[in-house]
């Protein structure tokens, strides 16, 4: 019997991976391909339309090349899934052609635009209904400021001649030769367009941007028959495209946020975090946001997401400009050299505190210094910022969904540090689980992809593939931690 193959493609925006999975959710070959960002005046950011699909044209083909070329077979290449980038938006006309580059998550130009639509009074009513904050990060006022600033754009949003995406849908729509104008549910709640109790495009925050013209896609479950492709010839058959899914949810899904309460956090220059809060929207009362988790045919998860703007760059700080240390190495025996953290604290809001504080104009400080301290405490204090800030979300988040944590799923490159894991578990005397899977969102593609082509079973199965985790609990150094926890809760409160 022939072995089966899902094709996920990982489009991010420092890159794209493309990795084939096997049967047993095991990675066999990956190929990565860098991608262009254009940092232009006024903090906007900018990528070519055309290039991005290029860049996974490229990495799809030197992924398949190389799985080829070791011996692999092709043909038993059944599905593909996508995970993207998501808030980073593409504009094109009838005949596919795109008519602005594409403006990418991290732009901040339609800042002075969320300022009037909250001096409007909109924020309450679109938190209620999209579940976001108005805020640069999010698709919506990036589209308006397109709609204000650009003439051509205007005129054809206007004469309803305009197709938005995000970089989803504008992958599905030239892998399918234009065929599929589609998203999923995940990438369009962080639209600021989409209605989460309805589960559809929202007609009145549309009126009320001025882009009722917009052509939007069709809604469906991340886990979805979407179309058909060759990747332009580089397969010799058709593939299904099986599934659509913004990168840090297709992270939870991969990590397996499969049940209310289990959460993921990605440990990297930031920190998402999301948790499954089962099949109902919660409103957040303290700075997170609501979204779709996941959602395969006939079952949507909702989460609540907190963005933490400093982790993993407050200790490239501590590194690059006090000097402190030289190799990431060290951190882990420079933290564990001291009993404790001597009451210093690191207060990492170098551009504001984000979620539960929201406090964008506070600066970042190093508190509770005195003529004991060393340089060590410094170093340890940063890297302690990081488990406190996310204990911070994790208590936010159970009171506003009612749900307690019972498991919290960790990726990225601070988790190879030992004493930042053991100090989570003792902070919130749960389990942490890192799977230990570098490519975690690639893979969550892979399993919602393998799901709609039959390739895995059910959810059921997924539970039992990639078993080999790391599991850390709190430990004896638990009540510790919660003393110095109250001491960061001090400082955070001024």
């Amino acid at each position: 019997m022939q072995e089966t193959y899902v094709l996920a493609i990982d489009q991010g925006t420092s890159s794209t991976k493309s990795i084939i999975f096997d049967q047993n959710g095991k990675a066999l070959f990956k190929a990565s391909e860098p991608l262009k960002t254009h940092y232009l005046e006024g903090n906007r950011v900018e990528q070519d339309p055309e290039a991005i699909y290029q860049n996974v044209l490229d990495s799809v083909s030197k992924c398949v090349y190389g799985f080829k070329s070791s011996g692999g077979d092709i043909s038993g290449i059944k599905a593909c899934g996508i995970s993207n980038q998501r808030e980073t938006l593409v504009l094109w006309d009838k005949e596919g052609v795109p008519l602005y580059n594409a403006v990418v998550w991290q732009c901040k130009r339609s800042v002075e635009i969320c300022e009037r639509l909250k001096a409007q009074g909109l924020e309450e009513k679109l938190r209620a209904k999209t579940g976001l904050i108005i805020d640069p990060y999010f698709s919506g006022t990036k589209v308006i400021w397109l709609y204000e600033n650009e003439p051509k754009i205007k005129k054809a949003i206007d004469a309803g001649e305009v197709y938005f995406g995000n970089v989803d849908t504008w992958l599905l729509y030239k892998l399918t030769g234009g065929k599929s104008y589609m998203t999923d549910y995940t990438n369009a709640s962080r639209t600021m367009f989409f209605n989460l109790q309805e589960k559809q495009w929202d007609q009145e925050l549309l009126w009320d941007f001025n882009l009722s013209g917009l052509n939007l896609p069709d809604l469906k479950p991340s886990s979805y028959h979407f179309g058909e492709t060759t990747i332009e010839g580089v397969l010799n058959h058709e593939i299904s495209i099986s599934a659509l899914i913004g990168d840090s949810h297709a992270a939870a899904f991969g990590e397996g946020c499969f049940e209310p309460g289990t959460a993921k956090a990605t440990l990297g220059t930031g920190s998402s975090i999301l948790m499954n809060i089962g099949s109902e929207p919660k409103r957040s009362k303290a700075g997170m946001v609501t979204t779709i988790c996941w959602s395969v045919e006939g079952r949507i998860d909702y989460a609540l997401e907190g963005i933490i703007v400093s982790a993993g760059s407050t200790i490239e700080w501590v590194r690059n400009q006090l000097g402190l240390f030289e190799d990431h190495g060290e951190l882990e025996a420079i933290c564990r050299s001291l009993d404790n953290n001597g009451g210093v604290y690191v207060v990492p809001s170098f551009s504001g505190l984000g979620a539960p504080h929201w406090d964008m104009s506070r600066k970042a400080s190093i508190e509770g210094l005195s003529f004991d301290s060393t340089k060590a405490h410094i170093i340890r204090a940063a890297v302690e910022s990081v488990p406190y800030q996310i204990k911070d979300v994790i208590v936010a988040m159970e009171s506003d969904s009612g749900t307690p944590l019972s498991e919290l799923k960790i990726d990225g490159g601070i988790t190879s540090n030992k004493f930042v894991v053991q100090l989570l578990a003792d902070l919130l005397k749960r389990t942490v689980t890192n799977i230990e899977i570098a490519d975690v969102s690639a893979l969550g593609a892979a399993y919602l992809a393998g799901l709609n082509a039959s390739v895995f079973d059910s959810i059921d199965q997924l539970k039992t593939l990639n078993k080999e985790s790391t599991s850390t609990n709190a430990g004896s150094g638990a009540t510790e931690a919660e003393q110095a926890y109250l001491g960061w809760q001090k400082v955070i409160a001024g």
